[in-house]
């Protein structure tokens, strides 16, 4: 039997957290945290350059975000392993996630325990998601449970979170390396599949389903947008 450790990327925006889970892992014999990012674009950089077995990866991150990394990730390498940790608990997440080509969610909230099997069945080839997450997504599945998130895109999911995080569509544009007419029209499906008119109800709709807590998005007033 190999008694290589399995090699872990690990990418949050906190490097506190990072720390924490760092130890959490490396209590184990089999596994080894090779390298820590702390945004989307670091962790697929570093994942190019040192082709870890399991990449995990946290949701919010700055700048591209984890999902925008993720489909990054399995665009250069579509046998990468990663597995999703955030704080956020609504379906909507573990689904995104399992739909970009994660082999697994966790939430943060989880015991310590949960991230540790987690990554092991991940680099074994095998998806995890949490017991409760599983209900969850089975529940969703149900006439009349439909979440109106799930009616968006990849590319229009990752347009939505960044605008309900406050920036402009230029900004957007250039995060994801499109024009800003493309991230424009994104905007104006959004709208529409949503059935909102105005940043204002985006908002809400991210609030509703978790996405943001109560408190004021900095520069979200701000924000430009198309009519």
């Amino acid at each position: 039997m190999s008694n290589a450790k399995t090699r872990v990327l690990l990418a949050d925006d906190h490097a506190v957290v990072r720390e924490g889970y760092r130890r959490l892992l490396e209590r184990t014999d089999e596994i080894a945290v090779i390298a820590e990012a702390g945004s989307g674009e670091d962790a697929y950089r570093m994942f190019a350059e040192l082709a870890p077995d399991v990449v995990v990866l946290d949701i919010n991150l700055p700048g591209i975000g984890g999902i925008e990394a993720a489909r990054r990730i399995l665009a250069r390498d579509a046998q990468a392993k990663i597995l999703m940790f955030s704080m956020h608990e609504d379906v909507v997440f573990p689904s995104r996630a399992l739909q970009t080509g994660a082999r697994g969610y966790v939430t943060k909230s989880s015991a310590p325990e949960v991230l540790v099997e987690a990554v092991r069945l991940v680099a074994a080839g095998k998806l995890y998601i949490s017991h409760d997450m599983a209900q969850e997504l089975a529940m969703q599945m149900l006439p009349g449970n439909e979440n109106p998130l799930q009616a968006l895109s990849p590319r229009e999911f990752e347009v939505f979170r960044l605008l309900v995080a406050g920036h402009p569509i230029g900004e957007i544009a250039r995060i994801l390396s499109l024009s800003y007419k493309t991230v424009a029209n994104h905007q104006s499906n959004i709208r529409q599949k949503l059935d909102v008119s105005n940043t204002a109800q985006v908002v809400r709709m991210a609030l509703a389903h978790g996405m943001l807590s109560a408190e004021p998005v900095p520069g979200a007033a701000e924000t430009t947008v198309e009519p």
